[in-house]
Parts: structure tokens; C-alpha cells; sequence
């Protein structure tokens, strides 16, 4: 009787051992366009050589998970993507990052898609993407 009290205390201990080792989910970093006056924040189809504004609104979700970096994306008619833009953040950039991209679409009928990347330090990732059909 002894040894079943022992070995059920025995496997009680792992259960709480193996429990307490697992990693928190955690929550995706915040991230968003930037809305209203000339910010395009949706999906649209522009005029050949336009000139258009794309703002992103990024934060951390949960106070230890600081934001360690940024980057934005563009492919071409589906194409792979190319980078534009890569940060590391830090400082009051790793609590809030905002930027602003000017960008001069091509002159050409083509589609245009642009991903923004923000990840925490728990390595989690968001995104969001914003396509322009120029013609």
C-alpha cells in the first residue's frame, strides 16, 4: 500500500513538473493602417504613377512582450516579395512603432501587394496587407 501511495505522489509531482514547463500562448503584437485623411487603409485601385500614403500603427499586447522588430514587403503581380523596409526596435519603439510610407505606385497595369510584419520578443508575428490595382 505504501509503494501505490508513493508511486501516485511520485506521478502527480511530473504531471505539475510537465505542467508548469509549458510556455504561455501568448498574444499577437498589435498592429493596424492608419485611417482617415489621405492614408489608404484598404484594398484600392489607383491611377497609373499615383502617389499615395500608407500609415502603420504597431504596439505590444502584454507589458513584458516588447515589439524587436518591423518590416514591409512588396510583390508585384504575385511575384515573390522584396523587402523595403526592416527595423529593429528598441527603446519607446519596442512599447509603439508608427510610420508613414509615401509611395509612388508603378506605371504600369500591374497589382501592387504590401505586407507590414511586426514580431515580439516571444517571437510571435502580425500582419497586415494592403493590395493596389493600378491602372
Amino acid at each position: 500500500m505504501n509503494k501505490n501511495i508513493k508511486s501516485i505522489i511520485i506521478l502527480f509531482a511530473a504531471i505539475a513538473i510537465i505542467a508548469s514547463c509549458t510556455k504561455d500562448s501568448g498574444k499577437l503584437p498589435n498592429i493596424s493602417f492608419k485611417t482617415g485623411g489621405s492614408y489608404v487603409s484598404a484594398d484600392k485601385t489607383v491611377a497609373k504613377g499615383e502617389t499615395i500614403v500608407i500609415g502603420i500603427n504597431a504596439s505590444k499586447s502584454e507589458d513584458k512582450d516588447v515589439l524587436k522588430t518591423f518590416s514591409a514587403t512588396k510583390s508585384i503581380n504575385g511575384a515573390n516579395a522584396t523587402s523595403f523596409d526592416q527595423q529593429t526596435l528598441s527603446g519607446g519603439d519596442a512599447d509603439a512603432y508608427a510610420k508613414d510610407f509615401t509611395i509612388v505606385v508603378g506605371t504600369a497595369s500591374l497589382t501592387e501587394k504590401y505586407t507590414f510584419t511586426v514580431v515580439n520578443r516571444d517571437g510571435l508575428t502580425n500582419q497586415v496587407t494592403l493590395t493596389l490595382n493600378v491602372q
